[in-house]
């Protein structure tokens, strides 16, 4: 079929250079790591508890959470399992992670460093790996292929069912050309190309950059998905700030698909 002749790895790879994203190093994570902890960490936080919802924990005694921020995950499943590992290549987002579950009485979560791209070869293997939020990486084939060697069992990760973080509105009203990432649909893809045949389903979970009740705040927010804006940018933002009202500023949630899958035999992806 046409369809295999397209190499969506590669497409994935050209969209993401297309949107000019920028590398964020651990520095700018660990930035927002008392922030994401406060604003998207909570046990009470919807998409948190629609994705606990939807994994299937039968038979498993062990956790791999990449991504895994100021423990969101890795904390709301802890008393689920013996095991968790949480893992992320920023210390600040490790740091807050290891607080809160000294705070909440949890002992069975070990917090590692590490980046997706980092060798991953003396991690343990678990029998779930979850990746949640944190999949706009730069090669998915290469993470994809990893997160399914790490589950013994089944995988679960979700990715961007919007194209942006950031309304192309806003993106206008800087005069800036409309960029788009790459959403889930490259994944999907993706893992079909590999033999592995997913599941998708969805959940509309609270957008974490909807604080914008000051224009500072504001600001700060489209300088994390943009990077630093001109005197003139900073001018034509703060014009139509002022126009809007906070439901045009930032929509209240953000649609996210969950993509899962029974993991697969080694080698089978390679």
């Amino acid at each position: 079929m046409l369809i295999d002749d397209i190499d969506f790895a590669d497409l994935y790879r050209q969209q993401l250079a297309l949107a000019h994203r920028t590398e964020k190093t651990p520095d700018h994570w660990d930035k927002r790591a008392e922030k994401m902890a406060e604003n998207c960490a909570s046990p009470q936080d919807s998409y948190l508890q629609q994705l606990v919802a939807k994994i299937d924990l039968r038979g498993a005694q062990s956790l791999f959470d990449m991504g895994c921020g100021p423990g969101t995950v890795a904390l709301a499943l802890a008393g689920n399992l013996e095991t968790v590992y949480g893992v992320d290549y920023s210390p600040g987002m490790l740091a807050v992670a290891a607080r809160r579950a000294q705070q909440q009485g949890v002992d069975n979560v070990s917090w590692v460093r590490r980046a997706w791209e980092d060798n991953w070869d003396e991690l343990p293997m678990c029998d779930i790996a979850v990746a949640s939020r944190s999949t706009l990486v730069a090669d998915m084939r290469q993470a994809m292929a990893k997160l399914n060697r790490q589950a013994r069992l089944r995988v679960y990760t979700t990715h961007l069912v919007s194209t942006s973080f950031m309304s192309p509105v806003i993106q206008r009203a800087l005069g800036r050309e409309v960029v788009e990432l790459p959403n889930y649909i490259y994944a999907l893809n993706v893992l079909y190309q590999m033999g592995i045949y997913a599941q998708v389903d969805f959940i509309r979970g609270p957008n974490c950059q909807q604080d914008n009740r000051t224009y500072a705040r504001f600001e700060e927010n489209v300088k994390w998905s943009f990077g630093s804006l001109s005197d003139e940018e900073r001018e034509r933002l703060y014009r139509w700030y002022q126009q809007q009202n906070a439901s045009t500023i930032a929509p209240p949630s953000r649609d996210w698909a969950l993509i899962y899958w029974d993991s697969v035999p080694l080698g089978a992806t390679s």
